[in-house]
């Protein structure tokens, strides 16, 4: 009898970045963790465990620290929103994380400001093998956004607790950050947590946002209505098409 795979886990922020998934999921069984409840099933011929990460770094890392070690999972797929710092990256495309770092993490000057203390590095990168099954899913999965069809990009994701909307604070965000030799592609506010913990356990991560805004001052301005009409949509067609792919 061959093994029972490792369920894979998804997770979001944002009860609406996750809309339509639990709908497709079959032998739906909830699990409470951590005060958290978490849906086991399957999705798509895979083992899913589906779970709102709640929004900030320590928030999502208990998320992932208790689906791994209470419920086994093999790899940790983060989908959501964020907000585009990058040149070219515009509200509509994709970003797919291939690394990850704490932008506001500065125990300087015992420790180069960014470096993750007692680690020796600053960014975490993710799984090779996913974030390429992760593009290939973007790529069949996009559908045009305001008459212009999205891009895909792959690069550093920057995430900090704080929601950056702020044309200014972006331009010193981003110059700092390049100061230090690195070029984010967009802000969020878990996923550089959710990856190290991974690397902590070992196990493969990646995650892909959409562009939700440019984390300008016009970064809160009709959030909800994309989240709702853009972002879920994609993250359910990406969702799909990675699954199928994982199951061939």
């Amino acid at each position: 009898m061959p093994p029972i795979a490792a369920p894979i886990a998804i997770l979001s922020a944002l009860a609406e970045e996750q809309a339509g998934l639990l709908q497709h999921m079959q032998g739906a069984r909830d699990v409470v963790l951590a005060g958290r409840t978490v849906w086991c099933g399957s999705l798509w011929g895979q083992p899913v465990v589906l779970a709102l990460s709640r929004i900030g770094k320590v928030a999502a890392a208990t998320t992932a620290t208790a689906l791994i070690a209470h419920l086994g999972v093999g790899k940790v797929v983060f989908t959501g929103v964020a907000g585009g710092v990058g040149d070219g990256v515009q509200v509509g495309d994709v970003v797919v994380g291939t690394s990850y770092l704490q932008h506001d993490m500065d125990a300087s000057p015992l420790f180069p400001r960014y470096e993750i203390p007692l680690y020796g590095r600053a960014v975490f990168a993710g799984d090779d093998g996913m974030c390429g099954a992760l593009q290939a899913a973007c790529n069949a999965a996009l559908v045009r956004h305001r008459d212009r069809a999205p891009a895909v990009h792959r690069g550093l994701i920057a995430s900090g607790d704080r929601f950056v909307n702020g044309a200014t604070e972006v331009a010193a965000l981003v110059g700092r950050l390049k100061a230090a030799g690195h070029t984010p592609l967009a802000v969020e506010m878990e996923g550089a947590a959710v990856a190290q913990v991974c690397a902590d356990y070992g196990v493969p991560f990646a995650a892909v946002r959409t562009i939700s805004d440019r984390a300008d001052d016009t970064a809160h301005m009709d959030f909800s209505t994309f989240v709702q009409d853009v972002a879920s949509v994609y993250a359910q067609r990406i969702v799909e098409n990675l699954l199928k792919t994982l199951s061939k």
